[in-house]
């Protein structure tokens, strides 16, 4: 009959993810090839289908002879570009992570696979550069291991490590050695850093060693345009290098060498948008589907790379004691008790106890830059003990405690874990025994106004929140920076202050410690070595175990103990957690149809904390835990009730969320 749709003569069934985001569709659907779009629908374009009466968006995952589909198949409605922009490698990992995070594939498709952009498409592809030659990495050699995992490199080999990065190291230059070692083989590297000032520092570095060319920097500050053009660079192979930041861990590489991340303890590497994966977990796990080589480096150390290395999935490559030494900076600590700010004037006048004062004129006298870090306004109130300020953990679930306001039967109320809402009447700390709280202050006490006015002929540079520094020239001048805000100094600080420990040490948060060692190595890293004058003062505890890690430059150690005192506690990464929000009714019913593993328990729901206006429904939050080899199942076990949640239309919204940062 004329004009009647024929299917293509040979791999006529197309499978199909469509772009509907619901958990009880997140499969592949089988459509038919006509015969007139047998040349273009080539697996990973996208296409245009039918689908529940609407014509919606997908990707074309494969093509075969027959479908297991019984009924009648519709026709693919139309190819949107013959570019085959999902790659096999990367719709194989989209599907395990969606896996790992019960979440759905369509979800993860959009976060890997950028919106297309018609006239860089139509673009002529650009000619692959050669290989650059292999760099001489001599920055390698002061870490034992670190030339032999640059020789797994050159041999093509699959290799893992977790590297602790020295003091003094130019870390952009190191992780530009390693990605044009995989290069010069003609393999690809993909390195991803938090923000776009790292993207900027290790662009140039790789640029520095492989050519303009073989590089691409990917980042959200780019244009549409531009970014699609070097994503599509990468495709097609006319980049072997791709630095970015998070959206980049599903960036796609011609035959990949080397996945590494910097930094993983940041937390803008958590993507906040559905099924809200982590650049680290994303990368070991693409890493290991591929073949290819995975670095995770950093000045400090997570509990998670911990594991890795605990695991032996990922061996250490660290300095020797002696050369950490020699690159660290002189660091001290300083308590805060009002009893040593009131035997010290310059902490009467400033609360800065004079030992910083004297760290910060002695580097402004000798014409270098002093930092100071100020941790962000904001915090949530949590409770510590009185006596030891040891922070407040409930007795059952060993979750943080907080104070509701307002009275029962007369008395002010007691207690309740954030957890799982258990009162407690009768606290007693786990470390000293004291009955006594205290609130830990919100925010920062101290100001950069106060430091001005200390030094009044010393210039003073603000960086944080809109306006971020990314260098600073070499000139004496107080330059005032929120955490993770710091501009790199030419030739380095001659010292740092690391002021209000406390505000960050005291958070109701599970990585408060670890939070605060990364955000306090970071900061000392700036700083120059302890021979060339540099200092470091932090106004914390000295007894304290992240003051200590910091104190000796030991970040391993401290990530250790971290590992140790939450596998003991059931707390991640030694288990898989997981939240559920969203109204108390709702909740309490997804709990009620959810079918856990044997390991699992429920712990809650809570009240979610926030003031909410008049008319705002109520918001609830429930943990889930489970034994880590039965994280898996917790996953399918969350997808599968999402979907009968789907499948039944429920209106009430939900936030389920695998392995969160934050639990509270």
């Amino acid at each position: 009959m004329k004009g009647e749709r024929k299917p293509a003569a040979t791999l006529p069934v197309a499978r199909v993810q469509v772009d509907v985001p619901l958990a009880h569709l997140d499969r592949p659907f089988d459509y038919l090839v006509p015969e007139q779009l047998d040349a273009t629908a080539v697996p990973g374009c996208r296409v245009r289908v039918r689908f529940a009466g609407q014509r919606v968006d997908g990707f074309l995952l494969d093509r075969v002879e027959e479908s297991e589909h019984t009924g009648r198949l519709e026709f693919l409605d139309r190819v949107v570009s013959a570019e085959p922009v999902l790659a096999p490698e990367i719709a194989t990992l989209a599907r395990a992570v969606a896996d790992r995070y019960g979440g759905t594939m369509i979800d993860v498709l959009r976060l890997a696979v950028p919106p297309r952009h018609a006239r860089v498409e139509a673009e002529p592809p650009a000619e692959p550069p050669p290989a650059p030659d292999p760099p001489a990495a001599d920055g390698w050699r002061r870490y034992p291991r670190g030339s032999a995992f640059l020789d797994a490199l050159r041999e093509g080999r699959r290799a893992q490590a977790v590297w602790q990065a020295l003091p003094d190291e130019d870390w952009p230059a190191r992780l530009a050695e390693v990605a044009a070692t995989a290069a010069a083989t003609g393999r690809g590297a993909l390195l991803v850093v938090p923000d776009h000032r790292d993207v900027a520092r290790l662009h140039a570095a790789c640029v520095a060693l492989a050519g303009e060319p073989a590089v691409v920097a990917l980042s959200a500050d780019l244009g549409p345009a531009q970014r699609y053009r070097r994503w599509l660079a990468a495709l097609r192979g006319a980049a072997r290098i791709v630095v970015g930041t998070r959206a980049t861990a599903f960036a796609p590489l011609v035959r990949p060498g080397v996945f590494a991340v910097w930094d993983d303890g940041d937390d803008l590497h958590a993507e906040p948008r559905s099924p809200y994966p982590h650049v680290r977990d994303v990368l070991v796990q693409r890493a290991h589907l591929s073949g290819a080589a995975m670095l995770v480096g950093g000045f400090a150390r997570t509990a998670e790379a911990q594991l890795l290395v605990d695991s032996g999935w990922a061996p250490e490559i660290v300095a020797a004691r002696d050369t950490v030494r020699d690159a660290a900076p002189r660091v001290t600590a300083i308590g805060e008790h009002d009893s040593q700010l009131a035997r010290d004037p310059a902490a009467r006048a400033a609360r800065i106890p004079s030992v910083a004062f004297d760290a910060a004129r002695g580097a402004l006298a000798a014409g270098t830059p002093v930092l100071v870090q100020v941790p962000r306004a904001g915090y949530v109130p949590a409770l510590s003990c009185q006596t030891c300020r040891a922070p407040a953990r409930c007795r059952r679930c060993a979750g943080p405690l907080a104070l509701r306001g307002g009275e029962s039967g007369g008395m002010p109320s007691p207690p309740y874990c954030r957890w799982c809402g258990a009162p407690d009447a009768t606290f007693r700390c786990t470390e000293c025994g004291s009955r006594r709280l205290r609130a830990v202050l919100v925010g920062a006490r101290r100001t950069a106004e106060e430091l001005g006015r200390s030094f009044p002929d010393v210039p003073v540079l603000t960086s944080g929140a809109s306006h971020v520094l990314s260098e600073v020239d070499g000139k004496a001048a107080l330059v005032v920076a929120t955490p993770g805000a710091e501009p790199v100094a030419a030739g380095g600080y001659g010292a740092a202050l690391l002021l209000d420990g406390w505000a960050l040490l005291g958070r109701a948060d599970l990585r408060a410690a670890e939070e605060a060692l990364r955000r306090w190595m970071a900061a000392a890293a700036l700083v120059r070595p302890g021979a060339a004058g540099g200092r470091v003062v932090v106004l914390a505890e000295s007894a304290l175990a992240p003051v200590q890690a910091l104190v000796r430059w030991d970040p391993a150690w401290h990530a250790a103990q971290e590992l140790a005192a939450r596998t003991e506690l059931g707390f991640p990464p030694a288990v898989r957690m997981a939240t559920v929000d969203g109204p108390p009714n709702a909740v309490a019913a997804f709990l009620d149809e959810l079918s856990l593993p044997t390991s699992g328990e429920i712990l809650g729901p809570v009240p979610l904390g926030g003031d909410h206006q008049a008319g705002d429904p109520e918001r609830e939050r429930a943990l889930l835990r489970v034994a880590r080899p039965d994280g898996r199942a917790l996953a399918a076990a969350l997808a599968a009730t999402q979907a009968v949640r789907t499948a039944r239309k429920e209106l009430d919204p939900l936030r389920v969320q695998l392995d969160p940062l934050e639990l509270i």
